[in-house]
């Protein structure tokens, strides 16, 4: 009888840690234990499409970045390719450790078909990204799996994210108001490069909106060794 207990658990155990959606506090005090690192706003870098003024898809007031794209508009750059996008990089670069990005983030109503948040950087796969959390009808999904639901109802309401990854594990942990709604695995081989962005990227899956947009406050990096 205690075998086939101890069985069921460490089959559950392993299909969090694959990738399944989790949801509770488990793991809370996975966000403890990190430094802050100390950045400029120079560090932030925004990416908006190449055809218009910064100001015509980008804001900074109050302490809250605003970005927004049109499904319509073209990428950043004339020449790499890739979809619309007002997005903010951290020009902090990493390739070994523990990293923890958190940030509040509010997406207005309508907003649907954009990744909010991402951990760029996979190599040698072909895939560019570790991480991506997308928008859908006011669901927050692990990349565009509408079965892979971290947060329903997140319209017009300021969440906290919290996103961890360990690089030599391999893996990624997402909370959402301190809740854990993710754990995975990531992308990348040890020693290849990985950084935070945030904002709206359009995506072609499930019939993105024609405006897209989110806001972010209080954003921050830490780590560990």
């Amino acid at each position: 009888m205690a075998s086939s207990i101890l069985c069921a658990l460490l089959v559950a155990l392993t299909l969090v840690v694959i990738g399944s959606t989790a949801r509770g506090d488990d793991g809370a005090n996975a966000l403890t234990g990190f430094t802050l690192v100390p950045m400029t706003e120079s560090r932030f870098i925004v990416e908006w499409p190449y055809n218009v003024p910064l100001d015509a898809r980008y804001e900074f007031a109050g302490g809250v970045r605003r970005m927004w794209v049109y499904s319509t508009d073209k990428p950043f750059s004339r020449t790499l390719p890739g979809a619309a996008r007002t997005e903010t990089k951290i020009n902090e670069v990493y390739r070994s450790g523990v990293w923890q990005f958190q940030g509040e983030v509010y997406v207005p109503a309508g907003t649907s078909g954009a990744c909010i948040m991402q951990i760029f950087g996979a190599a040698p796969e072909r895939q560019a990204t570790t991480l991506m959390l997308h928008v859908y009808d006011g669901s927050l999904t692990f990349y565009h799996d509408l079965h892979r639901v971290l947060a329903e109802n997140i319209y017009d309401r300021w969440l906290q994210l919290n996103v961890i990854h360990d690089v030599a594990a391999r893996n990624v942990t997402v909370f959402v108001d301190g809740d854990l709604r993710l754990i995975s695995g990531g992308h990348g081989a040890p020693g290849a490069p990985h950084f935070f962005k945030f904002g709206v990227y359009k995506q072609s899956h499930h019939h993105p909106s024609h405006l897209m947009e989110s806001q972010w406050r209080n954003v921050q990096v830490f780590t560990k060794p």
